[in-house]
């Protein structure tokens, strides 16, 4: 009955400015068992024109915790902020929640309808209810799932749904919150994931989030967990269970202002502080799931909710557009793995299981941790042998025909010496033929180069550690000439050769193709060097560029050199000139 609609609408306030009206909230706190709550608030003065604020002066407000001064506030600005919310033109609100409730309910009690089976499984913290809240929470999600048919999965209601009883006057005013929520249809926003498709993109996305803004921790992981996803799976749990009351309100206050962008802020900060607060061999042995969980639970002991909010916007992610686009790629990847919006939890493990992976040049432990470093889109799929200079031979003819046609490709080198270096590759090999006879440099800002032995430590793109030296390119400037790397390829062991003056720009994505957001026709480079990502000729490939070449191959696969470059600010990845004892390439089952 309340389908999608395409028609947008937004709801905003008559008066120029809202005034704080304490009476209209006086209703609200009867839901809440006032014995269980943390210290109670402060009350402060507050101006009557605060919320006629600009909407970056609000943001700025609700980050310092202005709304936690006084509970009317709150209850008022929550009202009025979720009434902004563009959602589709037929969404439930308070008479139809009294109607349905009064149909549905009757003088019967609420424990004769089951919840709704998107619930199952899911916890269902209560933030200091009283059992008359208890009660009302129960009511709505019933209801929610009576009028929103289309949610098959959703273990973040229940929380949302506690927090905004807190500050409703009646059981009718949160349901319409919540269900403008719900029908949000904000271009590339979204407040409350719906299906299980869309809860494990957000936790894949937070997972490449994690990969790049704190790679110690995401490297602890790894190193000691089995399945990385399972643990970045619990991220929103992280917020909306596991936080205290006082911290979880406070990450509401900028939730319904932000969007879902400062979720992900706010759960990398905490992954940034629990890896303060812990060593290696703390969490050597122990389940890091759990002791994650048991971290935020007591996070009062580590940081204060004021403290954790500057360190998570002093974070700087991408555009809300381009985590968007990342989503979408990560609901396309795990829709490729037989996921669908209907189902409500998936049966499979997700996580690639590579016990039995066997490599002549990594051990099953190391390949864990570089699959880890890899976008969680590719990583759900098992490694696949693609070819082996101990099975093929050395030759760089016979590598481009192994590995042509598939994307991306992991490349493996094991120096003489024992030392082991490799690189991520974004693009197929075959695009190194688009340029004709003059091969040139292409894939995207995703590749990056990495060393296993003696120490394991990987190089991403320097303007992921620098995205300040980027903005986005006109119209007019997203395609640029290709710079030649043939000099490169043929330069002299003391790495003398001279290197080009163009900017590097690969060709557009097939048609079709989600584009990362790290795709680099999205920038404007200052540096004419620091996007030479890969490139191949019949001399031989080179992977990284300017000032130098961070792996460069020759073409019988038997001789290299590794040097800094400006496209990852890597040092030598193991002796400057090395000679080659295996390469593999490993491709990625189904991609």
């Amino acid at each position: 009955m309340f389908g999608s609609s395409p028609v947008t609408i937004v709801i905003t306030s008559e008066a120029d400015t809202w005034d704080i009206d304490v009476s209209s909230s006086l209703g609200c706190g009867q839901f809440v068992d006032w014995d269980r709550m943390p210290d109670p608030e402060q009350q402060a003065y507050i101006p009557r024109d605060i919320l006629s604020k600009p909407p970056k002066e609000l943001k700025k407000l609700a980050r310092e915790g202005c709304w936690a001064a006084s509970r009317a506030l709150r209850a008022q600005v929550y009202h009025q902020l979720i009434q902004q919310v563009a959602c589709r033109l037929v969404t439930p609100d308070a008479l139809v929640y009294r109607d349905v409730a009064s149909r549905l309910f009757g003088k019967l009690s609420v424990s004769s309808h089951p919840l709704p089976e998107f619930l199952e499984g899911c916890s269902m913290p209560t933030y200091c209810l009283n059992l008359e809240g208890v009660t009302a929470l129960k009511k709505i999600l019933i209801c929610v799932g009576n009028l929103f048919p289309d949610i098959t999965y959703s273990p973040v209601l229940p929380s949302l749904v506690a927090l905004l009883l807190h500050y409703s006057e009646d059981e009718a005013q949160c349901f319409e919150n919540i269900s403008r929520l719900i029908a949000s249809n904000a271009p590339h926003t979204s407040y409350i994931d719906q299906s299980f498709l869309a809860h494990k993109a957000s936790c894949m996305t937070f997972g490449d989030l994690a990969n790049k803004h704190c790679p110690a921790a995401h490297k602890l992981i790894a190193s000691t967990s089995e399945n990385v996803f399972e643990v970045y799976s619990e991220w929103l749990s992280w917020l909306f269970h596991d936080l205290p009351f006082n911290y979880a309100i406070r990450v509401f206050d900028v939730y319904l202002l932000e969007g879902q962008k400062v979720l992900y802020r706010i759960a990398l900060a905490l992954l940034k502080q629990y890896r303060l607060s812990v060593t290696s061999t703390e969490v050597e042995g122990t389940n890091i799931k759990a002791d994650l969980q048991a971290f935020v639970q007591n996070i009062a002991e580590h940081v204060t909710v004021d403290k954790l909010l500057e360190r998570a916007f002093g974070i700087r992610l991408f555009s809300r557009k381009e985590i968007w686009l990342l989503q979408m790629a990560n609901r396309k990847a795990l829709m490729e793995r037989g996921i669908t919006m209907v189902q409500s939890r998936q049966s499979f493990h997700l996580a690639v299981d590579i016990q039995n992976f066997s490599s002549s040049i990594v051990m099953a432990q190391e390949m864990r941790i570089i699959w880890s470093w890899i976008p969680e889109r590719f990583s759900l799929f098992s490694p696949l042998l693609l070819f082996s200079t101990s099975e093929d031979g050395c030759s760089l003819q016979r590598f481009y025909t192994c590995c042509e046609g598939y994307e991306p490709t992991v490349l493996l080198i094991k120096t003489t010496e024992g030392e082991v270096c490799g690189a991520f590759l974004s693009s197929d090999w075959s695009e190194r033929k688009k340029s004709g006879a003059t091969s040139g440099f292409f894939g995207t800002g995703e590749c990056f180069v990495f060393t296993v032995r003696p120490e394991t430590e990987r190089y991403e793109w320097v303007f992921i550690k620098k995205p300040e030296l980027t903005k986005a390119v006109p119209r007019s400037r997203q395609r640029s000439p290709f710079p030649s790397p043939t000099s490169l390829l043929g330069s002299s062991p003391d790495g003398c050769g001279t290197s080009s003056n163009r900017l590097t720009v690969p060709t557009p994505q097939r048609r079709g193709r989600l584009s990362p957001f790290l795709a680099i026709r999205h920038f404007l480079l200052p540096s004419k060097t620091a996007s030479m990502f890969m490139s191949g000729s019949r001399e031989g490939i080179v992977i990284g560029g300017g000032g130098g070449q961070a792996l460069s191959l020759d073409a019988n696969l038997l001789w290299g050199r590794t040097e800094h470059c400006e496209t990852f600010d890597n040092p030598p990845l193991c002796q400057e000139n090395f000679k080659v004892q295996l390469l593999e390439v490993w491709g990625f089952q189904n991609v």
